[in-house]
C-alpha cells in the first residue's frame, strides 16, 4: 500500500510534500494509517530455530517491506496480520550446533503466524515521522535430523508449537529527504520470551537477546508507480545461557522492487544476502564447525494488490516468495509470505 504523497512531476523536486490530514477522531486516524501500514509489515520479519541450529533469525529476502524508509504521516495505531512458510535443509556432511549438541543432515518446515500493533506519533516537523512497534509471534516448526552425535543420537525428529520470541521496536524514525526519497532509522529487539529446552531438535525460541539496529531506503519513479525499496541491518545476539553458546554476528541485505498498475495489482523482483560478520563461540562446537560462519544469497518474485470496497473500506494483499542459493553452513530452501490488511 503507497504512503499518502503529493509526488510532483518532477521526480527530483528537493523539498518535501508529505501532507497530514486535518485533525479527525482517533479511529479515522488509524483507518488512514492502514492504507500505509505495508511500510511496517513485519510479517517477513527475522525468525527461526536459531543462528546456533544454522539458520539465525533472518531468512534470506524476507526482510524488506514495501516503502522500507517511509512511516505515514498520520498519527494513530497500525494493525498487521501476516503468515509466513519456509523449508529447507542443511546437507549432511554439515555437522550443525543446535540444542547444544551436533547433528548432520537436518530438514526444516516452519510457519510463522504475526499479529502487529503499530503506533505513528503526533509530530509537525514535515521531514520526520516516528512510530513505535510490537509483534506476537507463533511459530510451528518440525525438524528432521540424519544423524546426531552425542545426547542427540537417538531423536531423528522433533516437531513443536507454540508463541515465538516478542518481536518490537521502541522508536522507528522515517527522514523525508525529498518527495521521492525515504530513509527509516531503527533498533529492533527479540526478547527470549518463547519456551527453550536443552538438547531439544525444535524450540519455540531462541534463549538469546537479539539486537538488530537497521536502515532502510525508498525511492520513487515514474510518478509514484516504480519502487524501490532496501533494508540493511546486522545481528547482535546475547550469549545462551543455557548452552553457552554466542552467535556471531549477522549482516543482511534485502531488497525489492515493484511497479504498480492502475488496476490495483503490483508485480516486482525481491533479493537478498545474509553473511556472518564473525564466527560462533560454543567450545568444543564450534572448534569442530570452526567457527560455523554462514552466508547465503536469495531471489524471488512479489506481488500485491489493492482494492477498495464500496464503503470506502480497503484491502491490501502482499505476496513473495524467494528460493536461496549459493548457501554455506544455513539452511538452503524456500520461503513464502502473505500478508492481509483491511481497513474498516
Amino acid at each position: 500500500m503507497p504512503p499518502r504523497l503529493e509526488t510532483p512531476k518532477d521526480d527530483m523536486m528537493k523539498t518535501p510534500r508529505i501532507t497530514r490530514s486535518p485533525a479527525s477522531s482517533p479511529w479515522q486516524t488509524c483507518r488512514r494509517a492502514i492504507l500505509t501500514a505495508a511500510i511496517l509489515m513485519v510479517a517477513g520479519a527475522d525468525l527461526a530455530p536459531a543462528a546456533e541450529g544454522g539458520l539465525g533469525r533472518p531468512i534470506t529476502g524476507m526482510q524488506v517491506v514495501p516503502f522500507a524508509g517511509v512511516i505515514p504521516p498520520d498519527p494513530g495505531f497500525i494493525w498487521q496480520t501476516g503468515f509466513l512458510a519456509y523449508s529447507g535443509e542443511i546437507e549432511g556432511s554439515v555437522q550443525t550446533p543446535i540444542g547444544g549438541e551436533l547433528v548432520a543432515g537436518l530438514d526444516v518446515d516452519l510457519s510463522l503466524f504475526t499479529a502487529t500493533g503499530i503506533y505513528v506519533w503526533q509530530d509537525d516537523n514535515p521531514r520526520w515521522d516516528f512510530a513505535s512497534m510490537i509483534t506476537v509471534p507463533y511459530i510451528m516448526v518440525d525438524v528432521d535430523a540424519q544423524a546426531g552425535i552425542g545426547g542427540l543420537q537417538a531423536m531423528g525428529q522433533d516437531d513443536d508449537s507454540d508463541l515465538f520470541d516478542l518481536f518490537f521496536a521502541p522508536i522507528i524514525a522515517s527522514w523525508h529527504k525529498s518527495e521521492v526519497e525515504h530513509w527509516s532509522f531503527a533498533l529492533y529487539a527479540y526478547a527470549p520470551t518463547a519456551d527453550y529446552e536443552v538438547g531439544r531438535l525444535a524450540n519455540p525460541g531462541l534463549n538469546v537477546w537479539t539486537w538488530i539496529p537497521s536502515v532502510g531506503y525508498t525511492r520513487l519513479f515514474k510518478q509514484g508507480t516504480v519502487e524501490l525499496s532496501g533494508l540493511v541491518g546486522v545481528e547482535f545476539y546475547s550469549e545462551n545461557d543455557d548452552t553457552g553458546y554466542q552467535n556471531g554476528e549477522i549482516f543482511r541485505l534485502d531488497l525489492l522492487a515493484m511497479k504498480r498498475y492502475a488496476n490495483g495489482w503490483g508485480l516486482g523482483l525481491v533479493g537478498g544476502m545474509i553473511e556472518q560478520l564473525s564466527g560462533d563461540d560454543g567450545g568444543a562446537l564450534t572448534e569442530l564447525t570452526n567457527g560455523f560462519e554462514g552466508h547465503s544469497l536469495g531471489a524471488g518474485l512479489a506481488a500485491s494488490w489493492t482494492r477498495k470496497t464500496s464503503r470506502g473500506n480497503q484491502i491490501d494483499l502482499n505476496l513473495r516468495w524467494v528460493s536461496e542459493f549459493d548457501v554455506e553452513n544455513r539452511f538452503e530452501g524456500d520461503a513464502a509470505l502473505l500478508s492481509l490488511g483491511f481497513t474498516y
